[in-house]
């Protein structure tokens, strides 16, 4: 029986509370999943007056090569028809709308469909663009067609678990409740030395790792899609190539970074994306991977700059808010590194651009 039948009345902290005095501890991976799915769920966290800000809310420049590398993969593979736009987590639907409007321009026109879960962020979906068609996950879009597939800060929001070096070996992180609005943070009882990396198995106690089976398993979903229909994916996240070693998992709200262990279910919870992980996944279903590639060099690749050039050219008026948002896109002290760019691509399908 879930939480939520057993204590209807009770809001997330206080339903967490009574499972945890019920059952004990419960792990990282958890607590991160019932948070995010509180969180999206009642809200639309984008943009000046909501928690953060995505590429796409940035700059047109970011959903119109999106769409543009998407389509090139399908000019130069056949133009094979019925293709389908699949966006994973669309936020507010900017991205598509951009993407879409620059696959128009390439004579290509997807059907569009979205995989979200969150009944508010899907009203403004369908506001921008009524043609789209939800899903709650992957089984059920249509399995014909090939798969153009976007997938921009994603990832990041899908549950790690968290293992710590102890005395006595590798332990689960797990989460006990403190005060009334705080949970804490702790090394469980359960051994989790088989699912540290070999590479990592001798680090100091204390050191933390973490493995995501959710972006494993939505990943290998993913490609073997691909790998049936035909078509591509770019994944767009913050990440890192690992094996690595290092607690990435933050909460921001409000435009600033807060305790991810406090108000639960009111930050945005998010953990860097092993890179290395998702692309083993890919390859697992026959597929080609391209990257990681910086973002910055990812969109240079494709032209943003004499993009931001004729975009200033058109409107003077704008040219500084363009320039600086061209800026915050490529630049390695803003997005330009930070964020990383890999491709699956059926191993029939031409390769995209941008991964020089």
């Amino acid at each position: 029986m879930s939480d939520d039948r057993l204590f209807p009345q009770l809001n997330l902290g206080e339903r967490l509370r009574r499972q945890i005095e019920a059952g004990g501890p419960i792990s990282v991976a958890h607590y991160m999943a019932e948070a995010n799915a509180q969180y999206y769920g009642t809200r639309d966290p984008l943009g000046a007056g909501g928690d953060f800000i995505t590429a796409p809310e940035i700059s047109q420049m970011f959903g119109e090569f999106v769409g543009l590398c998407l389509a090139d993969v399908w000019q130069q593979s056949g133009r094979r028809e019925g293709a389908l736009y699949v966006e994973l987590g669309p936020g507010r639907g900017t991205l598509a709308v951009d993407a879409l409007r620059a696959m128009k321009a390439a004579a290509l026109t997807p059907r569009p469909h979205f995989v979200e879960t969150s009944p508010v962020l899907r009203d403004r979906q369908q506001a921008v663009v009524p043609t789209a068609t939800f899903h709650d996950d992957l089984d059920t879009l249509p399995d014909q067609g090939p798969l153009l597939v976007v997938a921009n800060e994603f990832f990041d929001a899908l549950p790690v678990r968290q293992m710590v070096r102890t005395e006595a070996g590798w332990r689960e992180r797990v989460v006990i409740a403190g005060d009334e609005v705080q949970f804490v943070p702790m090394a469980g009882y359960r051994a989790t030395d088989a699912a540290v990396p070999s590479a990592l198995a001798d680090s100091a106690v204390g050191t933390i790792v973490e493995v995501s089976p959710a972006a494993a398993t939505m990943a290998l979903a993913l490609a073997n899609r691909i790998a049936k229909q035909g078509g591509a994916a770019l994944i767009i996240d913050y990440g890192y190539e690992g094996p690595a070693a290092g607690d990435t998992l933050q909460a921001v709200r409000g435009h600033a970074h807060a305790d991810p262990f406090a108000d639960v279910g009111e930050s945005d919870l998010t953990a860097h994306v092993d890179f290395t992980l998702v692309g083993h996944m890919a390859r697992q279903a026959g597929l080609q991977v391209l990257g990681p590639i910086g973002q910055g060099d990812f969109l240079k690749a494709l032209g943003i700059d004499a993009r931001a050039a004729q975009l200033a050219r058109q409107s003077p008026d704008r040219a500084e808010e363009i320039t600086a948002a061209r800026m915050r896109l490529v630049m390695p002290e803003e997005m330009g590194t930070l964020f990383k760019v890999m491709a699956f691509v059926h191993p029939e399908w031409a390769l995209p651009e941008g991964f020089a």
